[in-house]
């Protein structure tokens, strides 16, 4: 199959792919898998809905010739996935892939850092909300602390990975960490990415009036360093970055609630158990795992995702209200990564 560039109905190519590699997690953050909703008894896949390494391989080539240029693991906690490298290895040998990264809570770093790099890992998103010990056990859910995080961080700058850290901010709960965070972070030459706290899933209560945008920590941010805006680096690229003057550390905002980048939005999410889904906050997801275990050759696989995404008009942000919020299906973020 030649490579072929598809676009969706908004004209916007597919770059980006993010793929979930497991539901489950060794964490219950509130604002992804509280620990009320996924308690001892919650159902996750089992192994055999899981797509395997080699269903997972398959489709990254077929979506590195419809233009995919990054492939971004995620899960549930992707280090949790018995034998994680195997996956990235075969990943990182299609010809056409420019990226490989993994969003991570970093504890299984320490472990693995060294042989993801080897693998072809290029970089890592680490979570991290809180410098607080107490206060970050209480958002993961699991009374944990940050020294097992911040190893995994000293972990991954020791293999060579790229790191950049993820802080969700939700008001009442960690605003007061805005600031900390971002000098611990500049005193460490890490990229921080504010994440405003956004309506995924059906689970973590969201509300309006718990987000702190871009616009208010950016002031925040202003009052404490100077700061310089960053051209994007490519189209499509989600967060908005500045630059510590003087410095060559950046700082970005994830604005999907405040600043919607919905027009330039280049992303397609493969589910766990291999369904496509097109947009963070659809429900409605197109199975290609039964698709392909019922015989689907290349050829149909391939036109398949293309037109799925051919077909695409999601367009959330833009149009969110509290009455679409509410009422739209949603897909949980631990099934289908950020």
């Amino acid at each position: 199959m030649e490579k072929t560039i598809i676009t969706d109905k908004f004209n916007r190519p597919l770059r980006d792919l993010r793929i979930s590699v497991i539901d489950r997690c060794n964490f219950r953050c509130q604002y992804c898998m509280p620990a009320d909703q996924f308690g001892p008894d919650f159902e996750f896949l089992p192994r055999s809905a899981l797509l395997t390494y080699e269903e997972i391989e398959r489709l990254g080539k077929i979506f590195v010739q419809l233009g995919v240029k990054k492939i971004r693991l995620t899960g549930g906690e992707p280090l949790l996935r018995r034998d994680l490298p195997i996956l990235i290895e075969k990943l990182a040998a299609i010809e056409g892939l420019s990226d490989i990264g993994l969003t991570t809570n970093g504890v299984l770093l320490p472990k693995l850092a060294a042989k993801l790099k080897e693998a072809g890992l290029k970089r890592v998103n680490i979570s991290l909300d809180s410098l607080d010990d107490e206060l970050f056990g209480k958002i993961n859910g699991r009374g944990i602390g940050t020294g097992p995080v911040l190893e995994g961080i000293q972990a991954a700058k020791d293999a060579g990975l790229g790191v950049k850290l993820n802080m969700v901010v939700k008001k009442g709960l960690n605003d007061q960490d805005i600031i900390p965070m971002a000098k611990f972070c500049k005193e460490k030459g890490l990229e921080l990415r504010y994440i405003e706290y956004m309506d995924v899933g059906s689970t973590n209560g969201w509300k309006m009036d718990d987000v702190v945008t871009k616009k208010e920590i950016y002031e925040m941010l202003k009052a404490e360093f100077e700061l310089e805006p960053v051209d994007p680096a490519y189209f499509g690229e989600v967060a908005k970055h500045y630059r510590y003057k003087g410095t060559d550390v950046n700082v970005g905002f994830i604005t999907s609630v405040s600043e919607s980048f919905c027009s330039s939005c280049t992303r397609a999410r493969l589910s766990a158990n291999g369904q496509i889904f097109t947009c963070l906050f659809n429900g409605n997801g197109h199975d290609l795992r039964n698709f392909m275990r019922n015989g689907a050759s290349d050829e149909q696989l391939f036109g398949r995702i293309a037109e799925i995404w051919n077909g695409r008009n999601d367009r959330y942000s833009d149009e969110r209200t509290a009455e679409t919020n509410k009422n739209r299906k949603k897909i949980e973020m631990s099934y289908i990564g950020g």
